[in-house]
């Protein structure tokens, strides 16, 4: 039991991490985006929020991965 209990616990501070980063993106990297790229205004927004996702989906399923391999018996 005590090795869920971490498993929610990481998974919980990676969810916390995760809403702590998009929200910086709406609020920092999107507006800076629209600035330096106007030509893209409309489009930006999804292309941060699809850049994001991907990436913090990628770091979800890494830490997954590493936390249930199986473990080698050396």
């Amino acid at each position: 039991m005590n090795s869920r209990l971490k498993i929610f616990g990481v998974i919980a501070i990676l969810g916390f991490m995760a809403g702590v980063i998009a929200q910086l993106t709406a609020t920092i990297v999107i507006p800076w985006l629209v600035t330096v790229l106007p030509l893209l205004g409309g489009v930006t927004n999804y292309l941060v929020s699809g850049f994001a996702g991907a990436g913090l989906t990628v770091v979800l399923v890494s830490v997954w991965a590493y936390m249930t391999r199986k473990k080698e018996p050396y």
